[in-house]
């Protein structure tokens, strides 16, 4: 019997996936919530095939897989013998969204990851964005995000950033990185990484091309301006990253790209109830997760970038299709982790962060939560777990359901009370994306397939 393999993302790891799983002979269904294939690594500009991205122009004429581009998948039921996906193919708002409930032996689960943005004084101003909301732009609709631009965080993920920038016509005024930069790799995870020594030659040129200052143990602390943001305050940091003084100095500019790196999009995993390490989707090295019948590909196991993402969405297709896992892809799945360890490591976020921001500075963008009102209901009211920080303070309850403050905002209480806030909570809803009323009432087994 065939076996329905269902991937959720068409980025790197799931392209992968569905490829193995559809080369194994299984009938495989690939959601993505975007027009197109490639995920954010892969991204391309509108209106473009899927030709530019590895992988892609087999994956559309497979005759295996099917592609549900601009799909959401809302919610995952265990079955006896598999699991149901429903889905909602089109846009939130259109009046031509279908849904469909699909039927899967096994489940890939490929979301990926979205940047993280620390709070300080002035990040809610206009023209201050994540790193890969300003590369989106530029890769996707050849626009800059502004003309004098800093780019700040920590990771190497900031270059290519910078490098999509400059080819749009950005002035990228200078890269901050917050940490050490390449000081804090070990010679094992440098070893793990030589092939992309290549590539990191590629940026220092195009930082010496265009005059770009790198600097290291620096950061944006603070956005200024009425309307936009029209200058930043930088400052130098200490390895916990904290402020140190005397060392702050303005720089004008129209925009501001940050980046601290990424947080998994767990919602479908929690959802599924896969066990996490670290906030991180715990697999074995078939990439099985602890509910059977479900494997996680690519960031949701660990932040390693895109060859690592695609070894393991390999390996998960394989698995998912009840065949032998290709060794080449073993092999590339362990030299990726060497590296992703040392990327962890080399880029940290810690805790220093937690005294750049005010007392008026909003935690939750989305509910107008500030720093003081939340230390008020984590201490004053007890509110000692993320569920009664997110009742108490109604951190986390607005449109992006804490996917932005989640994470910031459990560790910011957790060292105002010394409590336990796993981040992961944030991740628990029923509901994995926006759904109408209409849409929720719906007969399910009139979109059976």
């Amino acid at each position: 019997m065939t076996r329905r393999v269902v991937v959720v993302g068409a980025g790197p790891a799931g392209i992968n996936a569905a490829l193995a799983a559809a080369d194994a002979g299984a009938e495989v269904t690939l959601v993505d919530s975007a027009p197109t294939v490639g995920g954010q690594f892969h991204r391309q500009p509108a209106g473009a095939g899927p030709d530019k991205v590895p992988g892609g122009t087999r994956l559309v004429e497979h005759p295996n897989v099917r592609l549900l581009a601009d799909t959401v998948v809302w919610a995952i039921e265990p079955l006896s013998d598999g699991h149901r996906v429903h889905v909602r193919t089109g846009q939130a708002d259109g009046p031509g969204r279908r849904g469909e409930t699909l039927t899967a032996d096994a489940l890939v689960l490929a979301t990926g990851a979205y940047d993280r943005a620390l709070p300080f004084p002035g990040w809610d101003l206009p023209g201050v964005v994540t790193a890969g909301a300003a590369q989106a732009l530029a890769k996707g609709q050849g626009v800059a995000i502004g003309k004098r631009v800093v780019v700040a965080g920590t990771g190497p993920f900031l270059l290519p950033v910078a490098q999509s920038l400059t080819a749009v016509g950005a002035q990228v005024v200078e890269v901050l990185e917050a940490n050490g930069g390449l000081r804090g790799w070990t010679p094992s995870a440098l070893f793990a990484g030589r092939g992309k020594l290549a590539e990191l030659a590629g940026y220092a040129r195009l930082l010496a091309t265009h005059r770009i200052p790198y600097r290291t143990r620096r950061t944006v602390i603070a956005a200024h301006g009425e309307d936009r943001v029209t200058e930043v305050t930088t400052a130098a940091l200490d390895r916990e990253w904290g402020i140190r003084p005397g060392t702050e100095r303005r720089v004008p500019v129209d925009a501001v790209c940050v980046g601290f790196g990424f947080t998994p999009q767990l919602e479908l995993a929690v959802s599924a109830r896969c066990r996490l390490i670290d906030g991180f989707v715990e697999v074995t090295p078939s990439q099985e997760t602890s509910v059977p019948g479900v494997f996680a590909a690519g960031e949701l196991t660990g932040i390693g970038g895109a060859d690592l993402a695609a070894a393991e969405g390999a390996i998960a297709g394989a698995a998912a299709a009840g065949r032998p896992i290709p060794e080449a892809a073993l092999r590339k799945a362990r030299r990726g982790r060497t590296f992703a360890a040392g990327l962890a490591d080399a880029y940290p976020v810690p805790p220093g962060w937690r005294t750049w921001p005010a007392d008026d500075t909003l935690v939750c963008r989305c509910e107008e939560v500030t720093l003081a009102a939340l230390r008020t209901a984590a201490r004053e009211r007890a509110a000692l777990g993320v569920r009664s920080l997110k009742l108490t303070s109604r951190v986390g309850l607005g449109l992006c359901q804490g996917r932005v403050c989640g994470r910031n905002a459990a560790e910011l209480a957790a060292g105002f009370t010394g409590g336990h806030y796993d981040p992961a909570d944030t991740a628990r809803r029923p509901i994995a994306a926006p759904l109408r009323l209409g849409e929720l009432a719906e007969d399910p087994d009139k979109e059976k397939t």
